[in-house]
């Protein structure tokens, strides 16, 4: 039998779950106000400057680097003692978020090769984990467990790719020295960790801290420090011992329902003008939504399909193709990074980023709607059986 969550994951799950509705909130009311008289002040408040940088940035930098943490220290655990130790259900969503990143970004490509628009490519390939645990929750028992693990699990591994792609294509200049000495904080961590086995948690988070500022001053993506953190914090497998699992415990809730919801109300605030329907027809609107909507489960079934083919990995026993593919669908509920990819893609066209945080608004709903259908009718735990 396929192994039981962690309770450590049963947890995150439902801090996940409870807190998407929050998320649905929180972005239905930044649309409504900037769509309102209070508009103009509601966006500009977000433009203020606190400490040389803007509200908005805050937020995507700083406070979705502890997301980042939270999710880095879950994936360790994982790694380690759960569902994804044996290595060939780990690479299984490795497989899942390589073909979801690389067929988004060609369809995108596609439309747009040439313009103006192409460098959007990086918009549709990746995943926001809240709602897609959110859409799962909707499904409760009808769908196994070992689903949400995949669906976690590639979907952190897509963002983390995401943030690759950002630091390679989205960096107009990268500071060498600075990204050299955020590396050589992460490697005082991971001495401390390995070699000293330092388990009080203050000088990993001050250490933390230190080379989220080194890589927000080298040009690459800041978010990637908490990763890069959390693999840096001595992990043990007995609950509640180790610093990483504490530190996981403690995130748990303020992630959930603090910082997810304040990235909502800093980020959905998209103007629907007189001309927002025609946006939707555009070729970089297209690819948006065809790569989330389209692109995405093809690209994470046909990629986990040639690797079961080949050997390299396996299904869990608990999944079928068509928990696969519904997986690939819900990954196409890009928002959160997709809107901070669109910010960085085309940062000197405020109306072209509209269009595409419209284009992925509607995607994500799609998708979202889309995938629950999908799971509802053919992804039931009794159908599994019944083909058994």
């Amino acid at each position: 039998m396929f192994k039981l969550l962690t309770d450590t994951f049963d947890r995150f799950v439902r801090s996940e779950q409870s807190s998407s509705l929050l998320l649905i909130v929180c972005t239905l009311l930044a649309l409504a106000l900037t769509n309102s008289v209070l508009g103009p002040d509601y966006l500009s408040f977000w433009s203020n400057r606190v400490a040389g940088l803007s509200l908005e940035h805050w937020v995507n930098d700083a406070l979705m680097a502890v997301f980042f943490l939270l999710i880095g220290l879950e994936l360790e655990r994982e790694l380690y003692v759960g569902e994804l130790s044996e290595p060939k259900k780990a690479l299984l969503p490795i497989v899942a978020a390589i073909g979801g990143m690389i067929a988004p970004a060609a369809i995108h490509y596609g439309f747009n090769a040439g313009s103006p628009t192409q460098g959007g490519f990086g918009i549709p390939m990746a995943t926001d984990i809240a709602f897609a645990l959110g859409m799962l929750a909707l499904l409760g028992k009808r769908v196994p467990t070992a689903l949400k693990v995949f669906v976690v699990a590639f979907a952190v591994m897509d963002d983390l790719g995401a943030i690759v792609i950002i630091a390679v294509f989205y960096t107009a200049k990268i500071s060498l020295w600075h990204l050299l000495a955020a590396f050589v904080v992460w490697g005082a961590l991971l001495a401390m960790n390995k070699l000293l086995r330092v388990m009080s948690l203050t000088p990993y988070l001050v250490g933390g801290a230190a080379m989220w500022f080194l890589m927000l001053q080298s040009g690459v993506h800041a978010t990637i420090a908490g990763v890069m953190l959390a693999f840096a914090i001595p992990f043990s497998a007995i609950d509640g011992v180790s610093p990483s699992h504490r530190l996981e415990h403690a995130l748990h809730r303020p992630v959930a329902f603090i910082i997810l919801p304040i990235f909502a109300l800093a980020n959905a605030g998209i103007l629907l003008d007189a001309g927002w329907l025609h946006s939707l027809t555009t070729a970089n609107s297209l690819g948006i939504a065809a790569g989330l909507i389209l692109g995405k489960p093809f690209g994470v079934t046909l990629l986990c399909w040639i690797a079961t083919l080949l050997g390299i990995c396996r299904l869990p026993p608990d999944l079928n193709w068509g928990h696969v593919i519904g997986a690939g669908i819900l990954g196409g509920i890009g928002f959160t990074m997709s809107i901070f990819i669109t910010n960085l893609a085309f940062d000197s066209d405020d109306r072209l980023v509209n269009a595409s945080k419209i284009a992925v608004l509607a995607a994500s709903v799609a998708a979202g709607a889309i995938g629950f259908c999908w799971l509802r009718f053919f992804g039931s735990r009794r159908q599994h059986q019944l083909q058994a």
